[in-house]
């Protein structure tokens, strides 16, 4: 968890001034909430290195200082992730809390750890409206459980299709499906919207399974994933991809200018990728107790060469 910012040739910053761009924050409306780095799978991509063996868990205090921060009227978007957040003990109670507030919730699912829920937690997010965002790397099996381990593809089905009982995905529900898509090595992925149609097409056609978007993004080379790319040899060249690929109009919609993300430990930084390196919220280490609503519009964002990432190509918003 101490890894230090990845190196490229040109710093991001030189990257950014070169096209007249800097990198500040607009209105804060998403409060990103980080539950723990506890997961039932090892992921080859993973940025925070989550796994069965992390302990890192999101204490109730904590929880609840979150929770205070939540009702500040600023926030319309709450984000829920990990790790797995569900295996967090408190998810649900924590659900609760923050969907009573009527904000659009949003709760980043482990399909597997899902599958293996036994507390009606698929029940609890459709009843309370909250968006389930999911990871969906591959249509091909193989691919899939290559970055996400064995028995990953057909137990993310089974879940899938029990949403799609429950409402998510389908026409008039309000309860909204959307599914997110990694690359399977060290290659940007295709655009997103040839992705949406085949992931559509595919899903339906061969397990009748619906959603209502998808999101493709490069991995970040961080955690995991970098260990991967340094040690199969092909992290200057992957950093050397995603430098070229830098897109100066994606840098206006980059999500840190409206996102604050909060980690299992209650400190705050400017994305969950931020949070990985421990990079602090503007360069500053900032507990949630040491504030009182979100960051101030213009105030800085840290930034590192993985920021690179979220600039390629159509960006990561």
């Amino acid at each position: 968890m101490n890894q230090k910012n990845t190196n490229t040739s040109e710093s991001f910053q030189k990257t950014l001034a070169a096209h007249d761009k800097t990198l500040c924050r607009e209105k804060t409306n998403t409060l990103q909430i980080n539950v723990g780095f506890k997961c039932n799978q090892a992921c080859t991509h993973c940025h925070l290195e989550a796994g069965p063996q992390r302990t890192e868990m999101m204490a109730p205090e904590t929880m609840a200082q979150v929770v205070v921060l939540a009702r500040h009227p600023d926030f319309t978007t709450i984000d829920i992730t990990g790790g797995a957040p569900e295996l967090h003990p408190r998810i649900g109670d924590f659900i609760k809390q923050l969907t009573a507030l009527g904000r659009r919730t949003i709760f980043r699912a482990n399909l597997t750890a899902l599958a293996a829920d036994k507390s009606g937690l698929l029940d609890l997010l459709a009843d309370q409206g909250v968006v389930v965002t999911a990871s969906f790397p591959s249509l091909n099996p193989n691919q899939t459980e290559s970055l996400r381990g064995k028995g990953v593809f057909s137990a993310s089905l089974d879940v899938l299709k029990k949403l799609n009982q429950r409402g998510y995905g389908q026409p008039a529900s309000g309860l909204e499906l959307d599914l997110v898509v990694n690359p399977a090595g060290a290659f940007l992925p295709p655009t997103q919207e040839s992705t949406e149609k085949r992931f559509k097409k595919t899903l339906k056609n061969k397990w009748g399974i619906d959603f209502n978007n998808l999101y493709s993004f490069a991995n970040v080379p961080l955690g995991r994933f970098r260990k991967w790319l340094q040690k199969t040899g092909n992290f200057e060249n992957y950093m050397a991809k995603l430098t070229s690929a830098f897109n100066p109009c994606a840098v206006d919609g980059l999500m840190c200018k409206q996102l604050v993300s909060v980690a299992w430990d209650g400190f705050l930084y400017d994305c969950d990728f931020n949070l990985a390196i421990q990079l602090d919220i503007g360069g500053l280490k900032t507990h949630i107790s040491q504030t009182k609503g979100p960051p101030q519009a213009d105030s800085p964002i840290a930034v590192g060469d993985h920021c690179y990432t979220c600039t390629a190509g159509a960006g990561f918003t």
